[in-house]
This record gives structure tokens, C-alpha cells and sequence, in this order.
């Protein structure tokens, strides 16, 4: 799995959507990508198979939270693979359940691509069903010529469906064959950055900005002068959407926080345009530039959590009612 994937599955297996039919468009995907139906004695139930531990959990908690069920979530090593994978199942009331998802249509035909109500849903369920997307079967490569936020299908009708999602939120995207395998990729470095910032990646969209930097200064110091501006900009977008949420975390929160992400929380905003490494000096112990990065996607979940159980916006709304704001004008 490439060094970039881990940390950005990481953070959004931590990111729930507040409506519902975000949550049953990021469940319907996952399974699509993941697996699928499985028919056994006649019974329907559903099956997922996922590399990343954090995606399983975090299947197997949508699970409960949109349908009240307990699946069954198994480890399984296999020396063929690399490490462990993660085998997910659901029999209880699973041809049910597969309707209301989509993987079925009204004549009980299996579905090839995605659901028509994700194809035609909102942009908060579009945004869903790529992290879906993205935990089952999604890569991201490091900056450079071959860079590449990339996705899996399990047919031709999933990648146009997928790729179709991606044009919607205005994100442009290449669908292609490739190795058997149909696959559908982001590689405009820009868009490779949105697309993370809409599944809920932002302190990955950190870390992909400084190394989108690094490499273009290293790459070239007769074009430095050109990228300087851009890269500032992208960095100052992914530092206002930090902040952003970092003080509505602090008031969602209150003083029912910890210390150390009380503090990681004030310097961000007190420094918005540091490096995570920067930051990580100048915190009361020294951290590093991963256990910065965790300690904000910490405060940002927990507020997260405690806003979903309160009603309330959470960090996400934030993010959004200001690019609303900055819309307007």
C-alpha cells in the first residue's frame, strides 16, 4: 500500500456523515467496491473484504449507527498477502438491506454500477460514496510526475458512476483500463487536493501540500518563481480550513479537552501558515510532523462526535458555511 494511502484511510475511517443518505451512499460503495452479495442456502447477505483495518471498523460502525446491526468482522492472515485483511459480513436481513442500499434493484437483479440514488444525490453524498470508494480500493501517490489519487472498480458501469460522482463535485478525473482492472484517477495535483479535502482528508491535504512543494522546488529552480505563487496559495487554503475547523472544534468542545490537543489546536491557529513540522517545535514538548497531525485529527473528531450527538454543525459545516460565505462575497 503506498506510503500516502495509510495515513489518509487513517484519518477519514475517523469522519461519519451527519445526514443519511450520505451515510447509506458511503455503506452502498463500500460494499460495491469491496465485495458485494453473497448467496448462501438461498439467503442474501452481505460481504466485504478490506485491507485497511481502520475501513473495516469503520464499515462495521456505519452498519450499526444507519441500520441498528451488529456485522460479523473477522481478521484473516494470509501469507500471500502482506499482513492481514478484513472480512466483513451481514446475513441478518441482508437481501433487505441490500435493497434499501441499492445493490439490488426492484426486479432483485444485482446492480452493476451504483445506486440511482447516489448517482442523482447530493454533493455531501457524492463526497460520501468516493471515501467509500476510497477505503475499499483507493491509493494515493506521493507528488511527482506520476502522482495519483486513484480508485479500483469492480466493473466499467462502477468507474463511469464513480467518474460521474467526481465531475459533479467539479473534480476532473480519467477513467481507463488498466492490468484487467478498471480504474478511475485524479492527477492534477489541484484536484488531488479537493478531492481530499471533500472526503474529509484535511490534515492529509496538509501533508500532500508540503510535499507537493518540496518537489517542485527540488524539481526545477528555474521554475521556482512560477510555482511560489500557487504553492502559497494552496498552502493558505489548506491552513484557513485547519483553522477553520480547529476553532469550531474549541467551541463545540469547551473546555472538555485535552491538554496536549488543547494545545496543538491554539498553535494552528495561532501559526496557520507553519509546516506541521514547524509546529511541532514550538509546542511545549516537541512533537513530530505525524503526532501534530494526529493530535489535530484527534480534536477535530472528537468535536465531530460530540456535534453529531449534540445536533450541531460540526467542523465539516463549518468548512462548507464558510466557502459559502466566500462565494457570496
Amino acid at each position: 500500500m503506498p506510503a500516502l494511502t495509510v495515513p489518509v484511510k487513517n484519518e477519514i475511517s475517523d469522519v461519519y456523515p451527519p445526514l443519511a443518505s450520505s451515510m447509506v451512499a458511503e455503506i452502498s460503495t463500500m460494499f460495491r467496491f469491496a465485495g458485494g452479495l453473497q448467496i448462501n442456502s438461498g439467503v442474501v447477505g452481505l460481504h466485504a473484504e478490506l485491507t485497511h483495518p481502520g475501513a473495516a471498523r469503520h464499515l462495521w460502525e456505519l452498519l450499526r449507527r444507519a441500520y441498528n446491526i451488529t456485522a460479523e468482522l473477522v481478521a484473516v492472515h494470509n501469507s500471500m498477502r502482506n499482513g492481514n485483511h478484513y472480512v466483513l459480513q451481514v446475513t441478518d436481513r441482508g437481501e433487505r438491506i441490500a435493497r434499501r442500499l441499492g445493490l439490488l434493484d426492484a426486479k432483485g437483479r444485482l446492480m452493476r454500477g451504483l445506486a440511482p440514488h447516489i448517482v442523482s444525490g447530493s454533493k455531501a453524498d457524492a463526497a460520501a460514496a468516493w471515501r467509500g470508494a476510497f477505503l475499499a480500493r483507493g491509493t494515493l501517490l506521493e507528488p511527482g510526475r506520476n502522482a495519483s489519487l486513484e480508485v479500483t472498480c469492480p466493473s466499467l458501469e462502477a468507474a463511469y458512476a464513480i467518474g460521474g460522482l467526481a465531475r459533479r463535485m467539479e473534480i476532473p478525473y480519467r477513467a481507463r483500463e488498466s492490468r484487467g482492472a478498471h480504474r478511475v484517477d485524479i492527477r492534477e495535483g489541484d484536484a488531488i487536493s479537493a478531492m481530499l479535502t471533500r472526503i474529509g482528508a484535511n490534515d492529509a491535504v496538509l501533508v500532500w501540500e508540503e510535499l507537493r512543494t518540496q518537489r517542485e522546488v527540488n524539481g526545477s529552480i528555474n521554475r521556482l518563481a512560477n510555482f511560489d505563487d500557487a504553492n502559497m496559495r494552496r498552502s493558505a487554503d489548506a491552513a484557513v480550513i485547519a483553522v477553520i475547523r480547529v476553532k469550531r472544534a474549541f467551541e463545540i468542545l469547551g473546555a472538555d479537552i485535552p491538554e496536549k490537543l488543547r494545545e496543538a489546536g491554539e498553535c494552528r491557529i495561532k501559526y496557520p501558515h507553519d509546516s506541521l513540522n514547524v509546529l511541532g517545535e514550538r509546542l511545549s514538548q516537541t512533537a513530530t510532523k505525524d503526532a501534530v497531525a494526529g493530535r489535530l485529527r484527534r480534536l477535530n473528531t472528537m468535536a465531530d462526535k460530540r456535534a453529531q450527538e449534540l445536533g450541531i454543525p460540526s467542523t465539516l459545516d463549518a468548512v462548507e458555511e464558510a466557502e459559502k460565505r466566500s462565494l457570496r462575497g
